[in-house]
Formats: C-alpha cells, structure tokens, sequence
C-alpha cells in the first residue's frame, strides 16, 4: 500500500491517503458491505475517512491519522498472506496498536505477527493465537519445558496448548500426548452418579475430548488412544503414569507401555520372537538413573537393577556375560579410554506379523531414495545406475520407467485394453494409500505398514534406501561402514527403527546447510537449502545392505561391516519414581525396549496438559511436576478465580507461583479478559465478577479494621476472603 500524507493549512489536522493495489479487491479491505469500515470508523470517531475507488484518505489529528495508517498497513500484511481480515481481527489489532502508543504494549510484535502465527490446520480451518497474550503464551511452550497459562475462561489457554501438543505429535517431537484435570466433584457425588468409573469421569473430561475433535480427524482419535498415543485421564489417575512403569517395551503389535503389561502378555526377546510375561512386580519409589549408550540410544533404570555385560577382557579371556547392578557400574565405565562395558544386542531381526503392502518394499525404497514423490506430475525416478532403473522396472509390474533425460526416468503404466486416460497410475494410487503422496525429499517418511513387517520386507525397504542414498564407507585397518543420507527428520528416525530392529547400530548426526560450501549442477554452483541427517550404519554379517552390484562389491572387499556393538556411554542421575519389574520367560530374561535396547526405560518424549489445574492440591501439583521425563513438556493451565476445592484446601496453582517463579525453563503466562476469544460479553462478565469480587474484598478489609483501627490492625480477625 502507498500513502501520502500533508497537513490541511491552518486547520491542525493532517490527512493521509492509502492506494489499495489492484491486486487486493477493496471488499477484502473493507469487509462486506463494508462492516470492517465501520469498525475502524467507530475506533477512530474524531477521523474522517473516506473511500473512492481503491484510495483511501484519513483526515484527522495527526496521531489518530499516523494511528490508522498503521492499522491499514498491518491490514495488508496480514492479508498478503491469503488469510482473510474479519471485524474481530480488526478489533484485536486496533487495541493493539494503541496499547504500543500508549506504552503499555510491546513494540517489536506487530498485529500481523500475531495474526499470521499459524499453529495448526486441519479440515480447512486453521488454530492460530488472536491476541498479543496469546502469541506470547504460544511462543513460551516453544521455549520453556514447564509452562502455565493462567487466566480467565475464554482465553483460549488449553485449546492452543492442545493445538501445540496435536503440532507437536504431528512433526514427531513427542510420540504421545497425555492430557489430563481433576475431577472435583463440584457440587456432584461421584459415587451417586450412574454408570461405570469412566462414564462418571467423561463429564469432566468433555473438553478436552471436544478439543480433539477439532484438531485431528475424528476417525483417527479412537485408534490413537487405543494405540496408547493420546491419553485422556483424571489426575487421580496419573500418578506413575509417566513414570518408569510407563516403559516402552516391543510387543508383536509393537511398543506398549510396561505398566500396561499383565501376566500372559507377549514381548520381543533379545532373539527377535515373542515371549510371554511371566510375572509384573510393583517396585516402589526407587532413584532412577539415565543409562546412555554410545550410539545415542538411551533408557532409564533404578540403581539396583540387573544388567548384562561384558568387558574387553571378558571377551578375550573366553568368559561368560556378567550381570551388574547399574550402581555398581557408576564411575567405571572407561577402562583408559575406551568403554568398558559392552551391551547384548539382537541375536536375530525383530519377528513383526507380516502384513500386505500395495507395492514392492525394495521399490519403495528406491523411490524414497531418489524418486519424485509431489503427485503434481507423473512418479519418476533419477540416477545414475542402468541397473537400478532395470530392477525397478522388473520390481514394479505393469510399468514401463520410460529414460526422459539425463539421469531422469518416468515411471508409466503400460496400457491395457478397456483402460480410460483417466486411470489413475498405479505407483501414484499406492503413494497416495501410503500417504507419501505430495512429500518432498525433507518430508518422506517410511510408513508404518512397512517399518512393522516381517524382517524381509524391512531389510527389502533398507536395501533399496541404501541403493538409492547410502554407501559403504571404507577406512583404513578399519571395517566398512554404511553411511546414509537424508534431509528428512522423519525418514532418518525411520531409517535408524529399521536398522535396529534388524539387529544393527545406528547413529545419527546433523551436518548444517549454513555455511556448507555449495554443490555443483550443470556447471553453476547450487547453495544446500536443508540441514542434512547421516546415519552411520553396522548391520550384522549375515544381512546383506546392497542389492546394487557396485555397493555390494565395495562392501565385500572392504570386508563387510564388521559386528554391531553397543557400550554403555554414560550413567547419570535422572531423580526418584516409582518402577515396575517384569518377569519374561525368556532364558537369558531379556526383553526390547525403546531403541531396542535390552532393558528398562520411562516415560518420554509426552507432551503432557494438566487443565483445571486451580482444582488440585499442592501435594497433587508437586506429585505432576516431579513426573517429567526426558524429552517432554508440561503445560499447566487454569483460572485462579474458579477454585472449586472444598473449604479450606489450598490451590497448587495459586501456591506454585510463588515456588516456581524463579526456576529456569519454567515460564507463567498470564492472559487477562482483553483475550478473552469467545462470545465478547464474556470477557465483559469477567471484568464485572472482578470488579465485584475487589469491592467485596475492600467492604472486608474495613469492617475487619473496625473503628478507629487502622486495616493492618485487625487483632488477629479475618482480613479476606478465602477460597
């Protein structure tokens, strides 16, 4: 938008004018029938603005018009962005730009910041913060660990710290979410209600399912609950769970927590079968210690618990695995400078139930590897290798890879008779059952159909990343290694989940694409736009990573991969929790766990809510706080003003305040009736109830002092009133 602006001679006032681009149709700017128009108008009563064509002129005084200027410009920016302007959003922006005139706002967070901050879309609607508080509220779940949102109701405090959880769960920062409040019976009986305990706790739990619902797909929620991903439950029913009972452990139908194991129950052993749960042991409250081997795998276990090593010189002396307690292991884990103690790994590939695939997994892998996967144009494939663009052709049935170019190859189905121009291409409908449809190379991902299969189809998939984006990596009097590389998160996590449930190591590292010296294409020079994710691989000697004869051969003269080997790395305190033992009928009592380790771990990687939280006890906000794990977030919402707690019980929220208010990574955000984002009279009945809940408090405070005493000498009466 262009503006002029000059002063009106003699008059005081100045005018401005703004030229709407063309581009911009003028009923965007000024809503239908132009009730966005009347909206500024009413903000700014003492301005004359006028419209004609697509310029608009403000005269007025000079801050009001300097005032509507800006108004105009952040209108713009944020409409330049696709998303429309509507009358709510004119409002919020209005009263923000005048608490920065008045000093009272922050100058380096515009309204379009705020109104363009996309948490969420989902079904055609996208969950975004409206208000300055609620942009900063936002920001601090991004940057802190443990995060309150308190404020009045109607702020939208649990919905956008759902919002963040359901992004989070998405971009696969956590693997579940655990949502949960307190049931206070606020003038109900629990116990006099009907029906079964889950059907009298769902009344107070609505919310937070309704939330759900707006966010993900609501056919997908009841089978990520029954999967353990989203859990939705009272306080009183969290204790211990996120807690070590809450390990990870690898069943046939994969991970399941090992507090929800019961006897018959089956688990992975260390030889990639089944084996059933013997017995489930409660251990009390034990100091729990980080146990960290040196391909960054890690899980957690109390100091007493068993753990099956061996040492260099236990090897060369023919000696069997010992067993030691993780205590016994603290301060001794180097002998010189290489690791003493050395972990079992897999003896054989993880047995998952063998499920149907639409297309081939070596295929797959090919096309993860180098193909383009966008659906805006037909699949192709680009490499160097004749072979590769042979086995994919005889891989893929039906399909002829047509050479386009270069190293650039088209997949196209060979035509039958009956078939119409509008059949789809087989290769582009199995992309599109998989989800892969539309990824790019930073997006792709291996889907679950295939990381969970049968150890064929696994190392098929792996065989074909590797021919496609891995290589052996030979040095000297060392064994070769398989590296491989990607620019996708997601696919590096798959990749390793594959390697390791095959019975290899996995380690990854990041190599940043700022200030990576560029890359050459068709003799100009081409700048890394994304970080790049290597894996460096060891697979057992009896698997086989290369399909294409040059890998393979390079593999093999380098003398293959050597043997897979873990050690444990470091041991670190990790605080006191309840634990769970099990027993396993296996004979060497060994059993997988996250990252495939064989032993126990906790809970991690949650992002956890606590709503309602006014409604619990300090014991009972203390008793939340100290269940974090490694790699979570917590976010603490409520309103102080609702406290429903018998008498005389204090809040946990209102004492915690003053406990945690100095803690690094721990954050309070406080949201007020100005952010209020429902019905605008409730923000309206939440001022009036302050308004009368201080008066009160005032009528009190005097009566309390009584005549001809000051209000600080009240003799020992009460002074407030007590929640």
């Amino acid at each position: 938008m262009t503006q002029t602006t000059h002063s009106k001679a003699g008059s005081g006032q100045e005018t401005a004018r703004f030229t709407v681009p063309a581009k911009h149709p003028m009923v965007t700017v000024l809503g239908s029938g132009d009730s966005l128009l009347r909206v500024i108008e009413e903000a700014f009563p003492g301005t004359d603005i006028h419209v004609r064509g697509n310029e608009i002129s403000a005269t007025g005084d000079a801050d009001e018009v300097a005032l509507v200027q800006r108004l105009f410009d952040e209108m713009m920016l944020v409409l330049r962005t696709g998303q429309p302007m509507t009358e709510d959003a004119v409002e919020r922006s209005i009263s923000m730009l005048r608490a920065q005139e008045n000093g009272t706002g922050a100058d380096d967070e515009t309204p379009a910041e705020v109104l363009t901050q996309n948490i969420l879309s989902n079904r055609g609607r996208t969950i975004r913060p409206k208000t300055l508080n609620q942009k900063r509220y936002v920001d601090a779940i991004d940057k802190h660990t443990v995060v309150f949102g308190i404020g009045p109701a109607g702020t939208g405090k649990t919905y956008l710290a759902m919002a963040k959880a359901v992004q989070a769960l998405q971009a696969k920062q956590v693997t579940r979410i655990i949502l949960t409040r307190p049931a206070v019976e606020a003038g109900e009986r629990l116990g006099f209600l009907p029906g079964t305990l889950y059907e009298k706790i769902d009344p107070y739990l609505r919310p937070l399912y309704d939330a759900l619902h707006d966010m993900l797909d609501p056919d997908s929620i009841p089978r990520l609950m029954a999967a353990g991903t989203i859990e939705v439950a009272p306080l009183a029913y969290m204790r211990g769970r996120a807690q070590p009972t809450f390990t990870k452990v690898l069943t046939p139908e994969g991970f399941r927590p090992i507090g929800d194991l019961d006897v018959g129950d089956l688990v992975i052993g260390s030889n990639g079968e089944p084996t059933p749960v013997l017995g489930v042991y409660p251990q009390g409250e034990k100091d729990i210690y980080r146990v960290t081997a040196q391909d960054g795998s890690w899980t957690l276990a109390c100091g007493e618990h068993l753990w099956t090593v061996r040492t260099a010189s236990d090897k060369r002396r023919d000696k069997p695995w010992r067993v030691l307690e993780t205590r016994e292991m603290i301060g001794n884990l180097r002998a010189a400078h290489a690791r003493r103690y050395e972990l079992p790994m897999l003896t054989a590939p993880v047995c998952f139930p063998e499920r149907e695939v639409p297309m081939d997994p070596y295929a797959l892998g090919l096309l993860l590897g180098d193909g383009c996967l966008t659906g805006s144009t037909t699949p192709s494939f680009a490499t160097a290798d004749p072979e590769l663009v042979t086995t994919l052709g005889e891989t893929l049935a039906g399909f002829t890879v047509r050479h386009k170019g270069g190293v650039n190859y088209v997949l196209n189905r060979v035509r039958r008779a009956g078939d119409s121009m509008r059949t789809e291409n087989p290769v582009t409908g199995a992309l599109r059952s998989l989800d892969l449809l539309g990824s790019r190379s930073h997006t792709k991902f291996v889907p679950d159909e295939y990381l969970h299969n049968s150890a064929e189809v696994r190392l098929a998939l792996l065989q074909g990343l590797l021919d496609s984006d891995g290589g052996p990596v030979t040095q000297a009097e060392r064994t070769c290694r398989i590296q491989y590389t990607t620019t996708s998160i997601l696919l590096r996590d798959d990749v390793v989940s594959l390697v390791r449930s095959l019975g290899g190591t996995a380690s990854a590292r990041r190599r940043a694409a700022e200030g990576r010296k560029p890359g050459r294409a068709r003799g100009r020079d081409v700048s890394y736009r994304r970080d790049a994710h290597i894996i460096d691989i060891r697979l057992p000697e009896d698997i086989e990573p290369f399909r294409l004869a040059r890998k393979r051969d390079a593999y093999h003269a380098a003398g293959g991969g050597g043997r897979p080997m873990r050690f444990i790395d470091s041991i670190e305190p990790a605080g006191r929790e309840e634990c769970v033992c099990i027993q396993v009928a296996a004979e060497d009592s060994l059993y997988v766990t996250s990252d495939y380790l064989l032993t126990h771990n906790t809970l991690n990687d949650a992002f956890i809510i606590l709503d309602e939280a006014q409604n619990t006890s300090p014991e009972q906000m203390k008793m939340f706080l100290t269940r974090l794990g490694f790699e979570s977030k917590i976010v603490i919402t409520g309103d102080v003003t609702q406290i429903d707690l018998p008498g005389g019980t204090k809040s946990g929220l209102r004492q915690v305040q003053d406990i945690l208010g100095g803690v690094d990574d721990v954050h309070f955000s406080h949201l007020t009736s100005t952010d209020v984002v429902r019905h605008k009279l409730v923000g309206r009945i939440v001022d009036a109830y302050e308004r009368y809940d201080n008066s009160k408090a005032g009528e009190a405070a005097g009566q309390s002092s009584g005549p001809g005493q000051s209000p600080g000498q009240n003799h020992g009466r009460g002074n407030g009133k007590r929640k």
